[in-house]
């Protein structure tokens, strides 16, 4: 429950600060081209919010002479309404005269104002449609410069990594040999182990590793690799070599009823020989596959392993025991810190302003690359909702982490509104980008029509997001 109540508070913190920026974009280019803000609120509040107040500080900041309340306690048109709903799938800004999630068809079939967004250039209107987008993608940029800045960038050398690494079948094809260090791919050359040296050895002609101390070349097959399939399989295509020796045992599981210690290694899955954790992982996958579809009592029998397990002392123990439901024994395996020294570099405020924006399009590019991926079959299974973001972030509170995951969600975000979606903002934007381009308006209709469609496909997005986040908490 504690964990939960971690991740918990991190995702809900991450998506108040993304979403409160997102929505302050349109807010801050509609109130600069003097367009009327009615509400600005976090968070969804549909027939109930936690809190909401009326401000006219925008006012105050230009100079003007704030709203008076009439007789009634009301402000002549209303002013700019903040407040927090209860619905936290998002949040939003309501601006006059514009087709939105409000569907406000009164207010749009009123004689045009001039504060209102319809009676603007298409040009200001375009901006106020992007400017969500801007914010999040300048402040994931931001946000990397700064992590740089505080932090610093530590990494382990991929060379420095002796034990070397594991290779699949298809990979072992082609040229790979278990103890291979791949070094550069087509001539780039990989600093630390990461994402970016599987999605470059999926798009090379050759690949050089180091065999044995001598640099090694592997022309690859044309066509390249698929990165999905590099990373899902029953074995990836490639992954760090780490020895299955236990770092953590939790108190009171089924590996510490059995007596596993910290330090102890294990060598026999089902009588299936241990090596790596790789190998260990690979059985447990075999394991989640037999139970698709098995009974109460078939999930709890094959949920039933033996164990063999090397110990300080050099014996060999065979344990049985019962993993649950997620297939844990309630063991934290050891990682690669614990075998390999880190480098850190230090960056000045200077420095950490290129080396964060460029690591930010670099993650931007990257994230856009693997999106094709999406249109696959074991691409579509990947898609999450606030379960799949939640699990993302550690179990305890680390600040920098915290940090990185906010900078990448911010840019997913950005490119997700940016989509030429209806209701989305990169819609709108098509809409006006057309609009410029032949001087000519779509009419209401087509624009309440559109935007119908396209809050039907999110929420049908959404519904089978959150339908695989179920999937994968019951499995």
């Amino acid at each position: 429950m504690e964990i939960f109540l971690i991740r918990a508070a991190q995702l809900i913190l991450c998506l108040s600060i993304l979403i409160v920026l997102h929505e302050g974009g349109h807010f801050f280019f509609a109130k600069l081209f003097g367009i009327r803000v009615e509400k600005f609120f976090l968070f969804f509040d549909w027939k109930f919010r936690f809190f909401s107040t009326y401000s006219n500080w925008w006012r105050r900041l230009r100079g003007k002479e704030p709203l008076q309340k009439d007789d009634k306690g009301n402000y002549p048109y209303v002013g700019t309404e903040y407040g927090i709903g209860w619905i936290p799938l998002g949040g939003y800004v309501k601006i006059s005269g514009m087709i939105d999630e409000s569907m406000d068809r009164e207010q749009m079939q009123q004689p045009p104002q001039p504060w209102e967004f319809r009676t603007k250039p298409a040009w200001q209107r375009l901006l106020v449609m992007l400017g969500g987008v801007m914010v999040n993608f300048v402040l994931a940029l931001l946000i990397y410069s700064a992590i740089l800045f505080t932090w610093g960038d530590s990494y382990i050398p991929i060379r420095d990594m002796k034990m070397g690494f594991t290779y699949n079948e298809k990979a072992q094809t082609i040229g790979f040999r278990d103890g291979d260090i791949p070094v550069s791919a087509d001539g780039e050359v990989f600093r630390d182990y990461n994402t970016d040296v599987l999605r470059s050895i999926s798009n090379a002609h050759e690949v050089t590793v180091l065999r044995e101390g001598k640099e090694v070349s592997i022309p690859m097959p044309k066509g390249g690799q698929s990165l999905l399939e590099m990373l899902q399989g029953d074995r990836p295509f490639v992954a760090l070599y780490l020895p299955s020796v236990v770092d953590t045992v939790m108190p009171g599981s089924a590996a510490d009823k059995q007596g596993i210690v910290k330090g102890d290694r294990i060598v026999a899955f089902n009588d299936k020989p241990i090596d790596s954790w790789t190998d260990y992982d690979v059985q447990i996958n075999h394991l989640s596959k037999s139970l698709e579809g098995a009974t109460t009592n078939d999930s709890l029998r094959k949920r039933s392993v033996c164990i063999a397990v090397l110990k300080a002392d050099s014996t060999v123990d065979t344990l049985h025991l019962v993993l649950n439901s997620k297939l844990q024994m309630g063991i934290g395996k050891t990682y690669a810190l614990r075998y390999y020294k880190s480098v850190k570099e230090d960056y000045g405020l200077l420095e950490s302003i290129p080396k964060g924006f460029s690591y930010g399009v670099k993650v931007f590019c990257g994230y856009v690359s693997d999106l094709k991926y999406l249109f696959t079959k074991e691409g579509a299974k990947s898609v999450g909702s606030f379960g799949a973001i939640g699990s993302m972030f550690p179990t305890s509170w680390d600040w920098q982490r915290f940090w990185e995951l906010t900078a990448f969600i911010s840019i997913i975000l950005a490119f997700m509104n940016v989509l030429p979606i209806p209701a989305l903002d990169g819609g709108h934007a098509l809409f006006l980008i057309i609009e410029i381009v032949f001087r000519r308006k779509f009419s209401l209709k087509f624009q309440e029509r559109a935007q119908m469609i396209g809050m039907f496909l999110l929420l049908a997005l959404m519904v089978y997001a959150i339908g695989n986040d179920i999937f994968r908490f019951l499995l």
